[in-house]
């Protein structure tokens, strides 16, 4: 049972029809969108979802489907019907068309019967076989013209019509060549057809100088189109072919018409399957646009939506370039009737025409705009009070219309009712109105009805509030901004935030204080404590998104810990591996040069040149499993007095840094060290001068020539710089990257680790000032993340 009449119209159902309409293919699938009506039988709203949901996994899957030539011909078995009637050339060929459509869909869905069964259960509506299709396809072509070889008779004819053409072709092109040769003729003539005959163009001047028949003449009368009378004959000859092939034609026509009479019922079957594809593809289509899925469906009373969302709202907010915010909804036979109150434009209607809306469709047999998990039900009533229903002719005023649906409601309403009532008790005087409706909503709750009613009324919170079956839910409101969220939260009653809103908009104080006065003290405390605890909610919900947040952190910087530890230890024990080797293989060496020199020893009997030439050949294999020392000159730069001041060069005495002083603070001294700023304890500076800096930077030069091929040997492309400090990276970096690019590398690696970042953005701010540097970014997250810079060096 549906109430009003107009519900489609209340809750702009008809767009959804009319965009349903839009994704269908032809008039055939338009009929059934038209049909598509409310169903509580959970048998058939479970089988329709069941098709759509298929359709839509075609449709996603990409495989092809026919998609066009879903033509009505209904009207034309209407038409077959009448013994003696025939139908024409085109329409035999919209049926050919279609009938090939309708093969190939029943071929498609033969084939595919595992994948869709509840598509090919379909099948079962069709009994019809190809043999139709191909009559016609022997009648009628490609282009929808009868076929020469259609009947004997016909080929006889259309090849006699091809030999008068060309007899009358040749005498015609004589002729005119001949007129032409004489000037009888406009310059640019040629041969052309004047009332289905072929005539020549003449100067109308010449007109008498042919024996013929003039049968028209140009715009200006200048020419006239002359049938010679020599192809008189032939162009009469060629009109009885004519009259004879069309009464061929007409005779193959009814005859093939007669063979589609018998198979009108099947063919009727078999259009109505094609529709109802048609139909299926549309709700198919329309779903995979609004996100729509098939929910799980349940015979107890219990809606347990989730992320639900108006379609149509949704596609309006997208095409402004917004977002729309979804719906989350618990009703059982605890909470079965839910009011909704807050403030005005906060998104109480709008939520109460989602859940209309989507329950509507449900029951239409149409996929919903929810997430996979949410759970459904269906209802055997649907009731709607929406909108301003005053009826002039029946001399109704606003509220008697809305009485008038409550009667109806209260005397109808049961367990399987679900009812949407917005603004619920005004129209009237408040007190009384609020009053009639919480007498209403008692009786509805008393008839077991389920629904979501809008309301401002602050009894009827109460009431919600009090008595089982009965909810309150309120629509989220911004306490600070006085901004709505359109979210709804069940469970707690909402403030209409009315001495908010006014005071915001500028409303005089005296005027706000008078209205707390007139409302009283005990429903201002409710109305505040209602504004305490949404602040309170927001508030919650934030720290609740910070803690997880941070915990999402805390998780991924956990996960990358464990896999540079992991990526550690391997190489760890991979470099371990290889030095045990390198150091089993060179002492298995020296073990056998060692037996070596004791066996020439003996043989030589301590012969004292071959001891001597010994003794030198086991220094040199010292030389060579030795390691090398790194030995570097460092220039002894000579250190003057004084107090340190603003512009002295000064030099860091751990590491030999030397800099310029910046500024200076007590005990720290900020130090200009090349293009890095760092900040020094006193204690550790020394006094240098003008010229010693100068020769600093001389030493420093000339330290960094080397050897390529040795350094080549030497060189790491990582650096790790972990443990020190900020004054002493300057040095070593820049001679790192220095290196790498005199060694023509393209990419290097600096370890620095994580911490507080300092020593990262140091050795970064650094990098970015060199010229050799192209490009600095993080290592990938398994291998060290921000904890690791990747330099790539100018080619």
């Amino acid at each position: 049972m549906l109430y009003p009449k107009n519900l489609e119209e209340k809750i702009n159902f008809t767009k959804i029809r009319e965009l349903l309409k839009e994704a269908c293919s032809g008039p055939l699938g338009i009929d059934f969108v038209n049909k598509m009506s409310f169903s509580k039988d959970p048998n058939l709203i479970g089988k329709l979802l069941d098709q759509t949901d298929e359709f839509k996994k075609i449709i996603e899957s990409g495989e092809l489907f026919p998609s066009s030539n879903f033509t009505n011909i209904y009207p034309y078995l209407e038409k077959v019907k009448i013994e003696g009637t025939f139908l024409y050339e085109d329409e035999f060929h919209e049926i050919r068309l279609s009938l090939f459509t309708l093969s190939r869909c029943i071929d498609f869905f033969g084939e595919h019967e595992e994948e869709y069964p509840n598509l090919f259960q379909l099948l079962g509506l069709v009994n019809l076989d190809n043999t139709i299709l191909r009559e016609i396809e022997r009648i009628i072509d490609e282009k929808g013209k009868i076929r020469n070889n259609a009947s004997q008779e016909l080929s006889l004819i259309r090849s006699q019509i091809l030999y008068e053409e060309n007899r009358l072709r040749k005498v015609l092109d004589r002729i005119f060549r001949e007129a032409k040769a004489k000037g009888l003729t406009p310059e640019d003539a040629s041969v052309t057809i004047r009332g289905g005959r072929m005539v020549i163009p003449v100067l109308a001047e010449n007109k008498r100088k042919i024996k013929g028949f003039i049968h028209d003449e140009s715009a200006t009368g200048q020419t006239v189109f002359l049938e010679p009378a020599e192809v008189l004959d032939i162009n009469n000859e060629l009109k009885d072919l004519e009259y004879m092939e069309r009464r061929e034609i007409q005779k193959i026509l009814t005859k093939l018409t007669d063979k589609l009479r018998p198979a009108i019922p099947e063919l009727k079957r078999a259009y109505h399957f094609l529709g109802m594809v048609d139909f299926i593809r549309a709700k198919a289509k329309f779903a995979i646009k609004t996100k729509s899925i098939k929910p799980t469906l349940v015979k107890t009373k219990q809606m347990d939506w989730h992320n639900a969302r108006h379609p149509l709202l949704e596609a309006a907010l997208a095409h402004a370039g917004k977002k729309i915010v979804p719906l989350d909804l618990q009703l059982d036979h605890n909470r079965r009737l839910l009011v909704i109150s807050g403030p005005n434009a906060g998104g109480k209607s709008v939520t109460l025409k989602t859940v209309a809306m989507v329950q509507y469709m449900l029951q239409c047999g149409l996929l919903v705009p929810l997430e996979n998990h949410s759970v459904c039900t269906l209802f055997d009533n649907f009731f709607i009070d929406i909108g301003d229903e005053q009826n002039i002719e029946n001399d109704l005023s606003t509220y008697s219309s809305h009485l008038m649906s409550m009667k109806y409601f209260t005397q109808f309403a049961d367990k399987k009712t679900i009812l949407f009532i917005d603004e619920f008790g005004t129209g009237t005087e408040p007190q009384f109105g609020g009053a009639i409706a919480e007498g209403i909503l008692l009786a509805l709750n008393n008839l077991g009805a389920y629904g979501v009613i809008t309301t401002h009324y602050g009894n009827l919170k109460q009431v919600s509030a009090k008595n089982q079956g009965l909810v309150n839910g309120a629509m989220r409101y911004d306490v600070d901004k006085l901004e709505p969220l359109y979210q709804l939260d069940i469970g707690k009653p909402g403030s209409s935030f009315a001495l908010e809103i006014a005071s915001k908009i500028g409303i005089s104080k005296d005027i706000i204080g008078y209205a707390k006065d007139q409302i009283g003290e005990e429903r201002v405390r409710y109305d505040k404590m209602l504004n305490k605890l949404e602040n309170q909610v927001r508030k919650y919900e934030q720290s609740i998104q910070e803690s997880q947040k941070k915990e999402r952190l805390l998780d991924q910087r956990m996960k990358e810990y464990t896999q540079l530890k992991e990526t550690i230890d391997l190489n760890k024990k991979k470099y371990l591996q290889e030095a045990k080797a390198e150091a089993q293989a060179l002492l298995a060496g020296v073990n056998k040069k060692i037996e070596t020199t004791i066996r020439t020893i003996k043989e030589s009997k301590a012969d004292k040149e071959v001891a001597k030439q010994v003794r030198t050949e086991i220094e040199e294999l010292k030389l060579e499993v030795k390691p090398e020392k790194k030995i570097v000159h460092d220039a002894v730069i000579k250190v003057i007095g004084g107090e340190i001041e603003i512009g002295d060069f000064v030099r860091v005495k751990d590491n030999g840094a030397v800099g310029e002083v910046l500024a200076v603070r007590k005990k720290e001294v900020e130090v200009s060290i090349g293009e890095l700023k760092s900040t020094v304890k006193l204690n550790r500076l020394e006094k240098i001068s003008n010229t010693e800096m100068k020769k600093e930077k001389k030493s420093y030069s000339k330290r960094i020539g080397f050897d390529t091929n040795a350094k080549m040997m030497d060189f790491s492309p990582n650096l790790d710089i972990r443990g020190k400090r900020g004054e002493e990276i300057l040095p070593v970096v820049q001679s790192f990257v220095d290196d790498g690019y005199m060694l023509g590398l393209k990419d290097l690696r600096i370890v620095h680790g994580k911490g507080n970042g300092i020593l990262r953005d140091l050795t970064r701010n650094l990098l970015r000032g060199m010229s050799q540097v192209n490009k600095v970014e993080d290592e990938h997250a398994d291998r060290g993340g921000a904890g690791v810079t990747l330099i790539t060096l100018k080619s």
